[in-house]
């Protein structure tokens, strides 16, 4: 995506905040937020095409989000598709795909506006004693990322960060040890197990906060929460600054809510750093 288009596939989305949607509308969404450049020009049996559903459920989305049908949404779609700024014709590959982060980032500081969602994510994570935290595949760097700063403060925070049959029994442990929630960073292509644990953890009785790059993704349906923060895709391998980020401002509002001294702990962490001589600076 080039600067605009990353521009209309956010307007795309807002579109869909605060919807009640089903999993079949869920899948509409996700396919016009990736085919948010083209969207506006796709006929109802296109849209269908290309999301695997009927043409009918098309039309039912579009009334549910409020039109008369599918042509009153595409006129919608249109109008952000013609406002979209135009991509500046001096910049390189590189830069774009840097560029577009930067709007992802600015994105995620419009969503912070509001921090009912990320407080009430706080507030659920913090309350669960073990807290698992869920990061497969591309996801497991961000999730080990997380639980090592979240560890400082927080007692019993468990990275899973390994697929195949350990999973669901570690998940199952953390449950029995008293875990009543769960943070899950799930991020294209959303791999298999990812999805299954996140619908595991919800039958389980667990509350999910979920990490992902759309509000209409794949793990958006099972969660409690999702704070949703986009992924870059201009380069071979996907930009995660915006999920990054996400995940940072979740901790922050943790250890602002936390009923513990967060800063007890912190300073304890750095009177043992300094102890072993961990740091050189």
């Amino acid at each position: 995506m080039n600067d605009g288009s990353v521009r209309v596939a956010g307007r795309v989305v807002d579109l869909f905040q605060g919807a009640r949607l089903t999993p079949t509308q869920r899948r509409i969404a996700q396919t016009l937020v990736e085919h948010a450049a083209k969207a506006a020009y796709l006929s109802a049996g296109e849209v269908a095409e290309l999301a695997g559903v009927s043409q009918p459920s098309v039309t039912r989305f579009a009334m549910a989000l409020g039109h008369a049908g599918y042509p009153a949404l595409r006129r919608e779609l249109r109008a952000m598709t013609e406002d979209a700024p135009a991509e500046p014709a001096e910049q390189n590959a590189m830069q774009r795909a840097v560029q577009g982060e930067t709007e992802h980032l600015r994105r995620v500081g419009e969503q912070l506006h509001e921090l009912a969602d990320v407080r009430r994510a706080a507030s659920l994570l913090i309350a669960s004693r073990p807290l698992p935290v869920l990061g497969l595949r591309a996801a497991a760097p961000l999730a080990a990322y997380f639980g090592y700063f979240a560890a400082k403060v927080f007692p019993g925070v468990r990275v899973l960060d390994g697929g195949g049959t350990s999973l669901l029994d570690r998940l199952d442990q953390a449950r029995a040890d008293g875990a009543g929630a769960m943070l899950a960073i799930v991020l294209p292509r959303y791999p298999r197990e990812s999805v299954e644990a996140v619908r595991e953890a919800k039958a389980a009785g667990l509350s999910v906060v979920a990490i992902t790059d759309s509000a209409v993704g794949p793990v958006a349906e099972f969660a409690d929460v999702t704070l949703p923060a986009a992924v870059g895709t201009q380069l071979v391998f996907d930009l995660h600054t915006g999920p990054m980020t996400m995940a940072m401002v979740l901790l922050q509002a943790m250890c602002d809510a936390a009923p513990e001294p967060v800063q007890r702990r912190l300073e304890e962490f750095e009177a043992t750093s300094a102890r072993r001589n961990v740091f050189l600076a």
